[in-house]
């Protein structure tokens, strides 16, 4: 669970995606852009949605795609792909 009010990236969230881990994040600054499809979503100024979210978390149906979507997204965001990413900026602009 990473109930971020502000974030300026998400690397913990990376670090779980890439670990196996099924992600509970809120829907605020750079955490969708991040995660994607492969979180759960709640307010983070609502304890009542943060403990639903944990519960429906203990479900493995719930939990096991939220996993696999992660390991999956989680080499987009690689250094290696970044630095393409960065390279591709720098030899392309004015």
């Amino acid at each position: 669970a990473f109930p971020s009010l502000d974030e300026g990236f998400g690397i913990p969230l990376l670090e779980a995606m890439a670990n196996g881990l099924a992600i509970l994040t809120s829907p605020v600054s750079a955490m969708p852009e991040v995660a994607g499809p492969a979180a759960l979503y709640a307010d983070p100024h609502s304890t009542d949605a943060l403990a639903s979210a944990l519960l429906e978390l203990t479900s493995l149906d719930r939990r096991l795609p939220l996993i696999a979507a992660g390991l999956a997204r989680a080499p987009q965001f690689s250094w290696a792909h970044a630095a393409q990413l960065t390279a591709c900026l720098l030899y392309t602009s004015d």
